[in-house]
């Protein structure tokens, strides 16, 4: 991809000078400040969890129980107690009394050998066989089942027992082809990487890259005590110490804060297990920012509502970070007891702590009887209206903690659901009779919400851009949706997004910076070094990385010493970040990223076409590597991967847009045109793939398809210079003059310093000889 720097050249020098100027300065002066941080954040984090010098090491929840019996009380038998347990008579809920599950015509035995647990179903070979189950998986209102492989792997069966209606059920993602990524044989049930982390105490993954295999660790089995305050040893230490001889100790000797706490630090506690995110390192407790560990998701279409609604599991923390609640310093304890996990009040008497029960518990407010017609209603209860419920897995329903006011304009507008019209609610109503009630209660104004903006980003809008600038910006808003703002500028390639994207580099919030830097690499903008390097020395793991990234696709680059150095040191994390996913494709996909930056071909094809392994549909490794056997010549292969693509996923129109050019370079123009009609069909508001489409047409004879796609690419970037040439050169080829003379006076017009446009005009006014481009 090509980006035109040279309108309005002058101004921009004087910027980029500026701005480098700045940079210069910092990068003087905060590179040692940032390695002394470095320094202590590795040594803090090398010891806390590997029990080196004087740091604490785990101990288990007996260690804490006698001191903290009513705490160690609640915790038994709840959620966090019984995440994963050896199977034995006491643990596992199923039936396996020789119990038959059919689904899909694949029958499923469970059964017992002695105090042994099975179950007889199709592996991943394609034939049925025993496997032993050797551990339970949760309890309610489900509870899974997890087989050992030979390779260290434990795999969930994806066939789980209902703890309410005491029945076996298949779950929705399940499958009975094994070749799947999704089948329980599979990584997307793998529980080594997928779940591990979240259910036993002090987890170490243990995934070799060289072998496939894993050796993964735990202190317990269960979420325990030492899961969310850290070791323990010194803060036991410290309270077996007679009283009077204690020495002085912050937060009692032990690793974790978790009282005065803000809700952002709270919040934090949780969010390494209760938040959808990209692993990149083992969590440790002496980690300063949840990124030096994991990457948070963003507000993306495969996981929420354009408006920030829950639309797959999120875990919690990407709708709470989006609600006044959290803003407002409201905390995961205000809400919920932490050692039992359930609820501190039950109904609205769980609000009413905080807000106002004669302004909020009353008909005034939610306009709904408590009784309607001899049944109780739903309609004043807050979680209802505010906090609507949405089924995973099968039976288990979750809240959005967005919290949110309900929009129904917003579903009319943008297909988002609403609590009003959901289930159990006014299902049966139209959102025309929803809004009507909505407006009559609470007046027509409506406030305007982000939610439109990123809905118009994720559909193209070519008027969009501005607004996701000037809410990727705007502090007032939730870090996540800022940073979502700031990816949805991948799909505006302009010197307005690139400034915007400049600018995020030095936002406070890491979350935005490091999707900066990445939205940057996606772009593949001719990159400033001056503006990217500083990142190398970023506290936050996450955003250095991926600012490695970025510097080693620069090409040309000229670095000192001291500055490789820095490079081959940053670089080095990301590649163990990347290897610590490497049983994922996206781990897998993004060491090939780095390998092509670096040069390094071959090691980047080798994992590209392991991640195809790992996901033969994951899309991603199959577009880059075929763009990259394109750029070795092998455009055979690369064609093959692309119609892949389009087979598995027809309304990836980029990937169409992409098939058509590689097409037109193979000289096979009239499946060109198919794939590019089809692109510029499927993003209307592309101009460049209507720019090429009415080439190609153009090409092929094809006259007035040509002039009707031309057209439209300058309908969408008037002031556009290529596109106005192709235009005026398509109506003289044509001797169409008049329109050609419109057209090559619009280009003086708007370029009076282009010779261009006045040589065209010449030559239409001089009516001799065949016009040549």
């Amino acid at each position: 991809m090509t980006v035109d720097f040279s309108i309005h050249q002058d101004s921009e020098k004087k910027w980029i000078l500026a701005g480098i100027a700045a940079i210069l300065v910092i990068v003087l002066i905060i590179p040692l400040a940032y390695i002394k941080f470095w320094q202590r954040i590795n040594q803090r984090s090398a010891c806390l969890d590997q029990g080196m010098g004087n740091a604490s090491v785990f101990v288990g929840k007996e260690k804490c129980r006698d001191c903290h019996r009513n705490e160690y009380e609640k915790w038994q038998n709840s959620d966090h107690d019984r995440a994963m347990e050896i199977a034995d008579s006491s643990t596992v809920l199923g039936d396996f009394n020789d119990a038959e599950f059919i689904h899909n015509q694949v029958t499923t035995r469970f059964f017992k050998k002695g105090d042994r647990f099975f179950v007889n179903t199709i592996g991943q070979d394609g034939e049925y066989k025993d496997f032993q189950v050797t551990h339970t998986f949760g309890f309610s209102p489900l509870q899974q089942y997890l087989i050992p492989f030979e390779d260290g792997r434990l795999q969930c069966l994806t066939i789980a027992w209902d703890n309410v209606k005491k029945m076996w059920y298949a779950l929705p993602n399940h499958t009975d082809d094994p070749g799947d990524w999704l089948h329980w044989t599979g990584q997307g049930q793998n529980w080594n990487g997928m779940c591990a982390e979240c259910h036993s105490t002090n987890l170490k993954k243990g995934y070799d890259m060289a072998t496939d295999r894993f050796t993964t660790t735990w202190s317990e089995i269960d979420v325990s005590c030492e899961a969310c305050h850290g070791p323990g040893s010194g803060h036991v230490a410290w309270a077996q110490a007679p009283e009077m001889g204690r020495k002085a100790a912050d937060n009692f000797n032990l690793v974790v804060q978790t009282r005065d706490m803000t809700s952002e630090d709270f919040a934090r506690v949780c969010a390494r297990c209760h938040s959808r995110r990209a692993s990149i390192a083992d969590f440790s407790h002496g980690h300063e920012n949840i990124m030096d560990y994991m990457i948070p998701s963003l507000l993306t279409e495969r996981l929420y509502y354009p408006d920030g609604q829950i639309l797959d599991e999120d875990y919690v923390f990407g709708s709470f970070t989006q609600s006044k609640m959290f803003l407002n310093s409201v905390k995961c304890n205000d809400c919920h007891d932490v050692h039992s996990q359930k609820l501190k009040r039950q109904g609205n008497d769980l609000c009413l702590f905080c807000h106002r029960k004669n302004t909020y518990d009353t008909a005034n407010h939610h306009f709904h009887k408590k009784m309607n017609k001899g049944k109780e209603s739903k309609g004043d209860d807050c979680i209802q209206c505010h906090m609507p419920e949405t089924v995973y897995m099968g039976i288990d329903w979750r809240a959005d903690h967005s919290i949110r006011i309900p929009r129904p304009d917003l579903s009319k507008a943008y297909q988002i659901p609403n609590a009003c019209n959901a289930a159990g609610c006014h299902s049966d109503k139209s959102l025309e009779w929803t809004n009507e009630h909505m407006s009559s209660w609470y007046g027509k104004r409506k406030r305007p919400h982000y939610g439109e903006i990123i809905a118009r980003g994720r559909q193209g809008d070519p008027k969009a851009v501005l607004d996701l600038i000037s809410l990727s910006k705007d502090m007032l808003f939730p870090g996540i949706v800022r940073a979502t703002a700031l990816s949805l500028l991948s799909s505006y390639p302009s010197q307005l997004s690139y400034r915007a994207l400049e600018t995020a580099l030095s936002d406070p919030d890491a979350l935005i910076r490091q999707t900066a830097i990445s939205t940057i690499n996606i772009l593949r903008f001719d990159k400033d070094a001056t503006l990217i390097f500083p990142l190398l020395y970023d506290p936050v793991k996450a955003v250095r990385i991926q600012a490695a990234l970025g510097v080693a696709s620069i090409k040309n680059l000229k670095l000192t010493k001291d500055q490789q150095r820095v490079f081959e040191s940053v670089k080095k994390e990301y590649i163990a970040a990347m290897e610590y996913s490497g049983d994922f494709p996206a781990g897998r996909y993004n060491l090939a990223l780095m390998y092509h930056a670096l040069g390094q071909d071959d090691k980047a094809i080798e994992n590209y076409e392991q991640s195809i392994r790992i996901d033969g549909l994951f899309l991603p490794a199959k577009n880059n590597l075929a763009m990259l056997y394109n750029a070795q010549g092998k455009n055979e292969k690369a064609e093959q991967l692309f119609i892949q693509i389009l087979e598995d996923r027809p309304e990836l129109y980029d990937i169409a847009y992409s098939l058509g050019l590689l097409l037109v370079e193979e000289k096979k123009y009239d499946q060109a045109v198919i794939y590019l009609q089809k692109a510029a069909g499927g993003l209307p508001g592309r101009a460049r793939i209507q720019y090429n489409l009415g080439l190609l047409l153009q090409f092929r004879k094809k006259e007035k398809a040509a002039e009707k796609a031309l057209l439209k690419a300058l309908s969408l970037e008037p002031n556009n210079f290529d596109f106005l040439f192709a235009l005026a050169d398509h109506y003289i080829k044509r001797n169409r003059l008049d329109s050609a003379r419109t057209v090559a006076g619009k280009m003086i017009q708007l370029f009076p310093d282009n010779k261009i446009g006045y040589d065209i005009l010449k030559y239409i006014n001089s009516r001799s000889g065949p016009w040549k481009k």
